[in-house]
């Protein structure tokens, strides 16, 4: 299992009746650095959502060494635990603020009310002022190109899909797989169980050990553990990761993964910071901007679907094709988009049904 070593001199208690404590990571930086700051929604562990911010902030020290002091919190609860965690963060003099889940968007907006001067950057959300900008990737780009793989790896045309909580950013990704699927296997079935929680290895694995009973024998999830992985490993079948590669829970299992990549979009907006440029924005790219990538094909994965994936994904980054282009029908069979249209963004943002050949209902 892979070992990400990390460099903890300073761990600052903050008080909150957490299971989790500031860390800081380059105590001995100059004075007149610049400090950063990432609240965590889990822990870093060795893979998932937390895991690739916290790649990023790994690649932000060895990028600016002590020019930036770096510092974490995991394990934060949304809601009034990470309200708490982002003043205090506020209040120690860090300079820029990343909080990494959508539900800290309204305790980043209230905290950042309070420290005008601080900067702050969410992701997933989009609630903005002068002090706070939002981010995310186009990771349905890549869930897109993971549905056209399950369609040509799966035999029962059934597949298990593992949601956190029904909000649109969810949503999204759970259509763009079902239409990818489809664009292979028109008739082929999406089955969700949501878990309402982004990281719960226990009742992801119950998920994914229903979803199995039901005939599925591709098994993909939008949470943060490998759990889901690890179950279709024990259980014979393929499949499919979210957040980071998850191939070594479930060599023989694993096809592929949606990734994100935020090294190089921390570092723009630290060295904005470090400039004095900074400024509130909206930031949403995808594969165009390799913030959104596809972990390696598995060997099990056959060569012309490879190549058939390679040349998608080209299409996607050149701006050639796009996942959510009609025609599209919801389950109701009403349509969504007509033939050759293309979605907005706006749309995008506010999805809110299920496309037809996803079972069951958004609760």
């Amino acid at each position: 299992m892979k070992k990400v070593m990390k460099k903890l001199a300073v761990a600052l208690s903050i008080g909150i009746g957490l299971n989790a404590s500031l860390m800081s990571s380059s105590a001995m930086a100059a004075d007149n650095n610049v400090k950063v700051g990432f609240v965590y929604v889990s822990p870093t562990g060795e893979a998932g959502w937390t895991y690739t911010h916290d790649e990023a902030r790994l690649y932000l020290e060895e990028k600016f060494g002590d020019k930036i002091e770096t510092s974490f919190v995991e394990n934060v609860a949304e809601g009034a635990d990470a309200q708490r965690v982002i003043t205090q963060m506020a209040k120690s003099g860090h300079d820029l603020i990343f909080t990494t889940s959508f539900g800290y968007m309204n305790p980043t907006i209230k905290v950042a009310k309070r420290f005008p001067k601080v900067k702050f950057e969410h992701a997933t959300g989009y609630k903005r002022a002068k002090n706070v900008g939002t981010y995310f990737d186009r990771i349905y780009e890549a869930r897109y190109l993971t549905g056209v793989i399950a369609g040509h790896m799966s035999k029962t045309d059934t597949i298990g899909y593992i949601g956190a909580f029904p909000i649109p950013e969810v949503v999204r990704g759970i259509n763009a797989f079902t239409l990818g699927l489809q664009s292979v296997k028109p008739d082929a079935k999406v089955k969700v169980v949501w878990v309402n929680s982004w990281f719960d290895p226990g009742k992801e694995r119950e998920a994914a050990d229903s979803l199995i009973d039901q005939g599925a024998d591709v098994i993909t999830q939008h949470t943060d553990s490998p759990a889901p992985l690890q179950a279709a490993e024990a259980a014979g079948i393929y499949a499919i990761g979210y957040h980071s590669d998850m191939s070594e829970y479930g060599k023989t299992a694993h096809l592929t993964a949606a990734v994100h990549n935020w090294k190089e979009f921390y570092a723009k907006r630290v060295q904005q910071v470090l400039d004095g440029t900074w400024q509130s924005t909206d930031v949403w790219r995808g594969m165009d901007a390799d913030m959104t990538q596809l972990a390696p094909l598995s060997s099990a994965i056959p060569a012309d679907v490879k190549a058939k994936v390679q040349s998608l994904s080209a299409q996607i980054a050149e701006g050639k094709l796009h996942p959510f282009t009609g025609p599209i029908v919801n389950q109701q069979g009403q349509e969504i988009l007509a033939d050759g249209q293309i979605m907005d963004d706006n749309a995008l943002r506010k999805m809110d049904y299920y496309v037809a050949g996803v079972e069951g209902k958004l609760k």
